[in-house]
């Protein structure tokens, strides 16, 4: 089998090109806007110039199909110039940021209704951090991390972990010896 060159010179503007591998043995123009144009026109020149062809569009079937069509499309060959197309909606002006009253309704203690209003979401978020999948181990990081989210609730930041001078637990490294898998968004791995 015969290897594809790897340069060539465009017939157009004489310079080298890397064909494309595809087409390596019949490319004989560069890949330049000005180089397809003269290959387009040589394309287009070959193909008229063959026997059956050259008498195509050509003759009063062609002349009277083009007269229709342009009858039917007024003004197909005006461009618009330089007119801006037309806005799909009007400009909107800047506004000013306005700031919102603080509603009074939402209180320090709104945030603890919705969490223990869906404690199964709890219970999942704590046993997917953890990787502890018996209840007990759940609950023992439950009540490890109550006093840090009472803390985070109602705004004291003088001590952290619900005691003076306590330590804030750390939940790393605290796996189970055998933790089951848990995959969100679909069923369950196994059989």
């Amino acid at each position: 089998m015969r290897r594809p060159l790897t340069k060539r010179t465009c017939k157009h503007c004489k310079t080298f090109f890397d064909p494309d591998p595809r087409s390596a043995g019949r490319q004989r123009y560069g890949s330049q806007p000005e180089c397809r144009k003269a290959s387009k026109a040589n394309s287009q020149r070959r193909w008229h110039q063959q026997p059956p062809n050259r008498d195509s569009f050509t003759g009063p079937t062609h002349v009277e199909r083009v007269r229709q069509w342009r009858k039917a499309h007024p003004g197909y060959w005006r461009h618009p110039g330089s007119r801006p197309p037309a806005a799909l909606q009007d400009d909107i002006a800047p506004q000013e940021t306005q700031k919102q009253p603080r509603d009074e309704a939402l209180t320090p203690q709104a945030l603890p209704e919705v969490f223990f209003m869906q404690p199964a979401v709890l219970v999942g978020l704590i046993a997917q951090l953890t990787g502890f999948s018996f209840q007990d181990a759940i609950a023992m990081t439950a009540r490890r991390l109550q006093p840090l989210g009472r803390d985070s609730l109602c705004g004291s930041t003088h001590h952290q972990g619900g005691l003076p001078n306590a330590q804030t637990p750390h939940l790393v490294g605290q796996t189970p010896h055998s933790p089951h898998a848990v995959q969100l968004g679909g069923s369950a791995p196994g059989p």
